[in-house]
């Protein structure tokens, strides 16, 4: 779910935003034993490629709705909403104020609609390698909200159904980064944290998994990304199933 943007930097990135996999030294060598998902930008396409293209019909900045959810982003409009502790009606409103503050004003319910992306297929057949094989859990930041039944109804519920565990922060009412989510899903899936590797688009998600110490990979190229996910497991996720 779209979350804030990472700060530009002019120094190297920090481990969890580097490409490749990143692998604490206390867990390198350790058989892995879950993988844990993030859904939109991983599973399915960016909504940020949506953003984009809201922003260039609009002519707002380039990258402007990414920036409103990096002010305040633990209590604005997004994560409050995430949360569910605020309702549809009232984070079009929230979220209207706060770009407006930013000059320029975007009706919450507008965003809303750019949220629903494609299943990447690779990355379904993926998870039907690992699931025979290895634990895998879901952590998805998501909105409780009938415009965003996100990413394609059906094909999104046939998704949710391999894994062994989901974890949704609107549901829970506790969302990415909030340590707390990763030491739920570990619990669920009964496994330590050095023993998982976790995916997600956003650094700022990898961070607190890889401090807790799993493995993790962020996903820019999806294809990269599955290289990277198969070195870590050890078996090939992206050949063709046998029926």
């Amino acid at each position: 779910m779209p979350e804030q943007k990472e700060a530009p930097s002019h120094h190297s990135p920090p481990a969890a935003d580097r490409p490749g996999p990143q692998t604490p030294a206390a867990s390198a060598g350790e058989p892995i034993q879950a993988v844990i998902w993030d859904f939109g930008g991983v599973i399915s396409s960016s909504p940020f490629d949506a953003f984009a293209r809201f922003e260039r019909e609009r002519g707002l900045p380039v990258d402007f709705l990414r920036g409103v959810n990096a002010r305040n982003h633990q209590d604005n409009a997004w994560a409050r909403f995430e949360r569910s502790e605020i309702d549809l009606a009232g984070f079009d409103a929230a979220f209207a104020a706060e770009t407006a503050a930013l000059g320029h004003r975007v009706a919450g319910a507008e965003v809303i609609a750019l949220l629903s992306g494609s299943i990447r297929p690779a990355m379904v057949q993926a998870l039907q390698r690992l699931r025979p094989r290895l634990k895998i859990g879901l952590i998805t930041n998501n909105v409780a909200s009938p415009a965003a039944q996100q990413h394609g109804g059906d094909a999104r519920d046939a998704v949710l159904a391999l894994f062994h565990h989901v974890i949704e922060s609107a549901k829970l009412g506790l969302r990415k980064p909030d340590p707390a989510i990763y030491r739920l899903m570990c619990q669920a899936l009964d496994v330590p944290p050095s023993a998982c590797v976790f995916l997600d688009d956003l650094g700022v998600n990898l961070k607190p998994a890889r401090a807790m110490g799993m493995a993790t990979i962020k996903v820019d190229d999806p294809d990269l990304a599955l290289a990277q996910l198969e070195t870590l497991v050890g078996f090939a996720l992206r050949e063709p199933l046998r029926s």
